[in-house]
């Protein structure tokens, strides 16, 4: 504490400004499976469909000082999604919607991060699905962070979109009360 006491007059006194730490860096926790990315799209208008990716994987940096410094990115195996309906999954798969042979990965990259307080943020960013790459904002909320019993640090987050097919160049036509789908992402990570 002293030391940081000195540190400050010091560089008060020759007019430095004191040095911001780096956010901290995040894998997210896919091996221990404490992330998971769902999403749910509405059947005929009457109920909904509810599905996952198995396979992604992602990093993030987070400062909870300054929130609007954070980094998202995560890549998407379109081929592991999962709807637990072999028959649907197959085609899910084709070329009329995500067309898994010829787009393997979807991506999402954020390009900022826009506090609202009480743990509360817009992340913005750009997502890749199909060959196509949109703007999208992820509402996200910080779940809690702290030590974990292995001696590593976690911080944790939910987040949910929805984005509309047409809008990724998925055409086929689901019905109209099947353009839009809700995305939901919950991420865990192990600070590095």
């Amino acid at each position: 504490m002293k030391f940081r006491s000195i540190a400050a007059v010091f560089a008060a006194f020759f007019g430095l400004a004191p040095v911001a730490a780096p956010a901290a860096s995040y894998v997210i926790d896919t091996k221990g499976q404490h992330a998971a990315i769902t999403f749910r799209v509405k059947h005929l208008g009457y109920s909904f469909i509810v599905g996952r990716f198995n396979t992604f994987s992602g990093n993030f940096s987070f400062d909870d000082k300054n929130p609007g410094a954070s980094t998202v990115k995560v890549d998407i195996a379109t081929a592991s999604v999962d709807t637990n309906y072999g028959e649907r999954d197959k085609h899910l798969k084709g070329p009329d919607l995500l067309d898994v042979e010829q787009f393997p990965t979807a991506t999402f990259e954020s390009t900022s991060v826009t506090a609202n307080g009480d743990g509360k943020a817009k992340i913005a960013g750009k997502l890749t699905l199909h060959g196509v790459t949109k703007d999208i904002v992820i509402d996200a909320t910080h779940v809690g962070g702290g030590a974990d019993p292995w001696g590593g640090y976690r911080d944790g987050f939910t987040g949910t979109t929805t984005i509309t097919l047409k809008d990724f160049a998925i055409k086929r036509d689901l019905g109209p009360a099947t353009k839009d789908v809700e995305l939901t992402l919950d991420v865990e990570g192990v600070r590095q």
